[in-house]
């Protein structure tokens, strides 16, 4: 199987599309402007590309507009729905991509809804890769993001130069497993969360700064990256997002509802989650899960 392009990817001649610009699509779109390529973005509120077409973006009206004016199209997007929608829809980006694009859906999405892609995109004689990441807004801004790869190998290393510029790939496989590993990976930041929130709020109750307890174990067997990136934020009760809570709701309920493994701690993870939702707080940070451990310890 040869790669969907003769020559290979450059600034000069490779026309990227981009959907979806929030907190972490806007960043990454960023950093592809900034290394040269002609980047066109499409947003559903054209206001909120303003800050992309001031570093050169151009724009398009439709995702079926942009695909025609596009090598490779992403997505990065808030669901399933949405991706379906974009990309599947009637006047969506394989309605508007010409034979050998490529559609690349970084979005955390249905492992089932990205076999289903890419097999409607090989119909239509065009390429398909799932490609959902983990590094928070951080990672997307200094282009250290895990992106985690499904689809024929031999397109996924033709992407490298551009995923490069955003973070580290890695094929898992077929269609649909970059989403798989996705999942897995939400399967244990979760766990993680909700484990340095309630460390944080025993030592808070056992009368311990929680800072300085922080200080004394982040070195040991407790210590993580999301400790380091989020433990003082949530002893600090600070919640501004780098990754809205309402999406590891989302993504932990794909994991609990595969229905062929049991996944005690996640299911309990996605109650809590999905408790901040319930309560409004869905587009706080996840690690603010820590508020639902205070609610229950009467802390405010």
């Amino acid at each position: 199987m040869k790669t969907p392009y003769p020559k290979a990817i450059s600034p000069s001649l490779t026309r990227i599309g981009w959907i979806g610009i929030g907190i972490m699509g806007s960043a990454m779109a960023s950093r592809l402007l900034a290394a040269g390529y002609c980047v066109t973005v499409y947003a559903r509120n054209p206001l909120k590309s303003l800050d992309l077409q001031s570093k050169g973006a151009l724009t398009a009206t439709s995702p079926e507009e942009l695909a025609e004016t596009s090598d490779i199209v992403f997505t990065m997007v808030g669901n399933s729905e949405d991706v379906r929608s974009l990309i599947l829809g009637p006047a969506g980006v394989l309605s508007g991509l010409k034979p050998g694009g490529v559609t690349v859906d970084m979005t955390s999405s249905q492992p089932g809804l990205a076999r289903e892609i890419y097999t409607d995109a090989k119909r239509r004689e065009c390429w398909a890769v799932d490609a959902p990441v983990s590094g928070a807004d951080v990672g997307a801004r200094e282009g250290t993001l895990a992106i985690f790869a499904g689809g024929d190998a031999e397109v996924v290393e033709w992407l490298s130069p551009v995923m490069n510029i955003m973070g580290k790939v890695r094929c898992m496989g077929g269609a649909g497993n970059g989403q798989s590993c996705k999942i897995g990976n939400q399967i244990a930041v979760g766990s993680n969360l909700v484990g340095v929130g309630e460390g944080l709020v025993f030592a808070e109750k056992a009368g311990l700064d929680p800072l300085r307890w922080l200080e004394a174990v982040k070195g040991g067997g407790a210590g993580s990256t999301i400790m380091r990136l989020f433990g003082e934020k949530m002893a600090e009760r600070d919640y501004i997002p780098t990754a809205f809570a309402e999406y590891m709701a989302k993504d932990l309920g794909m994991a609990v509802a595969q229905g062929d493994v049991a996944l005690p701690g996640a299911a309990l993870n996605k109650l809590l989650f999905s408790g901040m939702v319930a309560n409004g707080d869905g587009k706080l940070g996840f690690h603010a899960i820590v508020s639902v451990v205070r609610r229950l310890n009467a802390l405010p």
